[in-house]
């Protein structure tokens, strides 16, 4: 299974950076199809001026605006045919307003041809000037227009990546921790076997004496793996708060938790500040102050560090907890803190799930505006 997912998740990226390369080089071709047609319009535009201009001669310049057209002509195909939708519509505009050049340039032959030279300066300095211009200023709203449907395609690229690294390493995570429970029973079978005779059986140092039934392990942590990993695809396909809330409450019983709760700050140090929360009433996370970087507790502990931080539980008094980093690629931008029930804080198994889940919030909340994020929409009661 985690050499699948390993392959499943090198085949998804390898193709994706294909499809970037392919982007990139069509933006790339797009862009110098993009300068020829400005330059071709800037040249056009500067031999119409010499139609009036004492010097060469019209049959010297009519030339130059002829062969300039061409270019233009050919420039626009181009574009037309690179254009995403995204630049599609400005390139249209550019090619109308080319041929609107190209017409005005026919009136002012004409008038140079019948010796009205006053008339076709007018019209080469008022209507030639202008459409030139504005077809140039067209052509670069295209190239802006196709830069930022990269930027936006790139973007979820990347994210698609990110998702699918988590979840290979999600895969791989379970895996492994699917193997310990059943090596340590297959130990305490073993224990209990051999000392058959003896009314407590010796267990090694660290592993706890297992029931009178041992069968009872094996299917609890199947069950908790199972639902684990059906969280970690519901993770990847997080579309809003309302989802993301859902889903701790499911993840707060995979953990045996009390209550759950997300804080957040910043990769550059904010204080941290409760956005999400299950287990917990409105009011409570209302009177919640911001929590500086440096305070004495385990969760400012887990930003600061980026490593897991452990509240051992005092009976009587007060349950233990489990706090995991939020890790982005910037860095630690939070913690996700765990009330856990039963003195369960100190087992790996829940160690290692609270960890998982926090790195699928990092995921999560990496790509969510920080403005879509309030305790007020976001707490559970």
């Amino acid at each position: 299974m985690a050499l699948i997912a390993i392959g499943v998740a090198a085949f998804l990226l390898i193709r994706t950076e294909r499809q970037i390369g392919e982007r990139a080089s069509a933006l790339r071709a797009f862009d110098r199809h993009a300068r020829e047609a400005s330059d071709a319009l800037a040249e056009a535009r500067v031999a119409q001026h010499g139609y009036v201009a004492a010097g060469q001669g019209e049959a010297f310049w009519m030339s130059k605006v002829t062969a300039s057209g061409e270019m233009v002509h050919m420039a626009m195909v181009a574009l037309g045919q690179n254009a995403t939708p995204a630049g599609r519509t400005a390139v249209a505009e550019a090619t109308e307003t080319a041929w609107e050049f190209g017409d005005i340039d026919k009136r002012v032959r004409e008038y140079i041809t019948s010796g009205q030279q006053l008339m076709a300066a007018d019209v080469i300095f008022t209507e030639g000037s202008d459409a030139a211009a504005t077809a140039g200023r067209q052509v670069e709203t295209a190239r802006l227009a196709e830069h930022q449907a990269f930027d936006r395609d790139l973007a979820e690229m990347r994210r698609q990546q990110a998702i699918t690294i988590a979840a290979a390493a999600v895969v791989c995570a379970l895996v492994v921790l699917g193997l310990i429970p059943i090596r340590r029973t297959a130990i305490a079978a073993a224990a209990l076997e051999s000392s058959s005779s003896m009314s407590i059986a010796p267990f090694p140092v660290g592993v706890p004496a297992a029931p009178a039934s041992a069968e009872t392990t094996s299917p609890t942590a199947g069950e908790l793996f199972r639902t684990a990993a059906d969280l970690a695809t519901d993770f990847g396909r997080v579309r809003d708060l309302e989802e993301l809330t859902r889903i701790l409450a499911r993840a707060a019983d995979v953990l045996d938790a009390s209550g759950l709760m997300v804080w957040m700050g910043s990769a550059t140090g904010g204080d941290l500040r409760p956005v999400l929360a299950h287990g917990y009433s409105s009011q409570m996370i209302a009177r919640i102050p911001p929590v500086p970087r440096s305070a004495d507790n385990a969760a400012a502990a887990a930003y600061r560090s980026g490593t897991l931080q452990i509240v051992l539980s005092r009976p009587g008094v007060s349950s233990g907890a489990v706090v995991a980093p939020i890790l982005s690629a910037d860095g630690c931008i939070g913690a996700l803190s765990a009330e856990i029930r039963g003195s369960g804080e100190t087992s790996e198994l829940v160690q290692a799930l609270a960890t998982i889940f926090a790195s699928h919030l990092a995921v999560v909340l990496a790509a969510t505006p920080s403005e879509m994020v309030e305790p007020k929409a976001a707490s559970l009661g």
